[in-house]
């Protein structure tokens, strides 16, 4: 296969989607024949930046090509790391090319709005003779197992807390709510201080509060949450934005608390189970849920939203709705690549079901022996072993943690199965870097209530 001018040879391919052209491989091939330096860097808050070094072709021929890297690039920085300005030093008729893209109107429109609103700061692209050095800030967070200590994990579909006592959950409740669909912020804020208040019942004191929510967390603060999705963004601003903060100080006062992305706790909480660092955990869900624990055992404060990194480079790879973009990880690593695949596998699914229902549907058909939903999980599968690759060349991680209502059941084993056979064929020397992990049973007595309720340091 051919893609803008680079060769991709690829001995592995998703039966059901033999368009697929890993992203990760594209790129390899690109850089073979690349031999004009271009650096890139993205600053976040704090001063913290982001480098990459990589070269471009530098030629009118492979100016499609150049761009199309660049950009791609960029974006995956932008979305594994976060950041509201962007350094490029390199070919010029490049660097003009992809500013042209991130703009107000660019092809990239979304990723600049979204950028400026998460670090409340105006987005903006710059060409320079020379980036700045790399500057990060990984945080030592969690495995605090002292005292008295709440554990909340806000879900799209329910909300779990535990009452943990010296690391030993003595309390949990599973709640049913409605975050997604309600615009009221008082609706969420009353649902968490219940949450909170129906733990603390169970405890003699509390010591610390951490909580673990699906969005994007700056200094304890709600940047960006599907949670509150339907909230009006005049009502974000004053009462969403502080609402764990306020949710704690009201209910408890100036106890020590910490507020996490979900995909970080989980992460986390593998670390914890394994005795051990560097984990990258991904949970296939509603969408690709990601956290990274680095090899201190610290969480870096990136965004690892790896739904929005591309993985397929594909003209024709699906775009997903909500960033208009084409081949990111949400239509691979989530229920919505089993809905996607599924007409391929000569499946009909009732378009009056819900995601998480047509999910079921095929769950179903392959815990009977069914073929079709069969060829479904060996696609992603595929398309996991690909991109497990492009992963630990970012990552550079040692162990993945799978997770996820996607990973259940049978068609979750074939899934593992098949992701494990490509890494074998198709990148031995990965695969033998590269340790995959299901939650064990350790896992789930630790579990994320109890990473979770660790997060905060008392100071003892």
């Amino acid at each position: 296969m051919n893609h803008l001018g680079i060769r991709i040879d690829i001995r592995n391919l998703p039966p059901l989607d033999p368009g697929y052209l890993p992203l990760g491989i594209f790129y390899r091939n690109f850089r073979e024949s690349a031999k004009e330096p271009f650096d890139l860097a993205v600053e976040r808050s704090n001063g913290q930046v982001a480098v990459y070094h990589t070269a471009v072709h530098g030629t009118e021929e492979m100016r499609e090509a150049d761009v199309y890297y660049i950009d791609r690039i960029i974006k995956t920085l932008l979305w594994m790391k976060g950041g509201f300005r962007v350094y490029l030093a390199g070919n010029e008729a490049v660097c003009e090319a992809v500013k042209e893209h991130y703009s107000p109107d660019g092809s990239r429109a979304f990723d600049f709005h979204y950028m400026a609103n998460v670090f409340e700061h105006p987005f903006e692209v710059l060409r320079v003779d020379k980036v700045p050095e790399e500057k990060g800030v990984s945080k030592a967070i969690g495995r605090h197992l002292d005292g008295c200590r709440i554990g909340f994990d806000a879900g799209g579909s329910d909300r779990k807390v535990s009452a943990v006592i010296d690391g030993e959950s003595v309390y949990s409740e599973e709640v049913v709510w409605f975050p997604k669909t309600n615009s009221d912020p008082d609706y969420h804020y009353e649902g968490i201080v219940s949450a909170f208040r129906s733990a603390a019942a169970h405890m003699p004191r509390v010591d610390a509060v951490g909580i673990s929510s699906a969005g994007v967390y700056i200094d304890d603060r709600t940047m960006s949450a599907s949670l509150f999705l339907k909230v009006p963004k005049d009502l974000f601003d004053q009462k969403v934005k502080d609402i764990y903060i306020r949710a704690v100080k009201d209910t408890f006062g100036e106890v020590p608390y910490a507020v996490v992305n979900d995909g970080d706790v989980s992460a986390l909480a593998g670390a914890m189970s394994l005795n051990d660092n560097n984990v990258l955990g991904i949970a296939m869900g509603t969408s690709e849920a990601v956290g990274y624990v680095d090899r201190e055992g610290n969480i870096t404060g990136w965004l690892n939203e790896l739904a929005f990194v591309p993985v397929d480079a594909s003209p024709e790879a699906m775009a997903d709705e909500w960033s208009g973009d084409i081949g990111c990880g949400v239509k691979y690593f989530s229920q919505d690549s089993v809905i996607k695949l599924a007409p391929a596998a000569g499946i009909e699914l009732d378009p009056s079901l819900s995601p998480a229902e047509k999910l079921k549907v095929v769950q179903g058909l392959m815990e009977e022996g069914d073929l079709r939903a069969a060829r479904i999980y060996e696609s992603i599968g595929v398309y996991l072993a690909h991109t497990l690759v492009l992963y630990h060349d970012l990552y550079g991680y040692k162990y993945v943690l799978l997770l996820g209502r996607v990973m259940s059941g049978k068609g979750g084993d074939l899934l593992l199965e098949t992701c494990k056979k490509v890494l074998a064929e198709e990148y031995p020397a990965e695969n033998e870097k590269i340790h995959l992990t299901l939650p064990d049973e350790k896992f789930r007595r630790v579990g994320q209530s109890v990473a979770a309720a660790s997060l905060a340091d008392t100071g003892k």
